[in-house]
């Protein structure tokens, strides 16, 4: 096997382990997993909760839809979702970038949980207040409408906390990290 693959494995098994911590910390995200009925929603699952379970032995890239437009044309038009929780709408994708609106109502990561994407991350908070805490950071970083973060392919972060409703309204902008497959 080459190193490549062996890493591209790896990453794989890693991301599938840290779904399934976080399907067992939240029964509705659990509950959503149990609704699934093919692969596909499996992985989208995965990837609106920031995680890439996709790829198959040896591919490259995940395989691309061409863009659709996006459902709604307001992005603050959607009702908070419940307590608690984030709902993600995916607005582009296309070969090398991802377009996410996420709206988060009183949510936090679970208490051992961090995000460690392997994509480069750009989110802006337009909406509402969050605090997003950095593993390599002692003290987590407060956020208000306009301020945006980049993050880093593979730095682990969490959600301490997002407003209630009308909760927090993210634009998160993911793409591939220099030199990644």
């Amino acid at each position: 096997m080459a190193q490549e693959q062996l890493l591209q494995f790896l990453e794989k098994v890693r991301q599938l382990n840290q779904f399934v911590a976080l399907t067992e910390a939240q029964p509705a995200l659990r509950q959503q997993l149990e609704d699934c009925s093919n692969h596909q929603q499996v992985v989208n699952l995965a990837r609106q909760n920031g995680l890439e379970i996709g790829r198959r032995w040896g591919e490259l890239q995940e395989p691309t839809q061409p863009a659709q437009p996006a459902k709604q044309s307001n992005i603050f038009s959607s009702p908070c979702p419940p307590p608690g929780q984030e709902s993600h709408q995916l607005l582009i994708e296309q070969p090398g970038l991802r377009i996410e609106r996420i709206h988060s109502c009183g949510y936090a990561s679970p208490r051992d949980f961090w995000y460690g994407q392997p994509e480069q991350e750009w989110v802006l908070l337009m909406q509402g207040c969050a605090e997003l805490q950095f593993e390599d950071e002692a003290q987590s970083r407060h956020l208000g409408p306009g301020d945006s973060l980049l993050i880093g392919a593979h730095r682990r972060h969490r959600i301490v906390a997002t407003d209630p409703a009308p909760g927090c309204v993210w634009l998160a902008l993911f793409w591939p990290a220099v030199g990644a497959g």
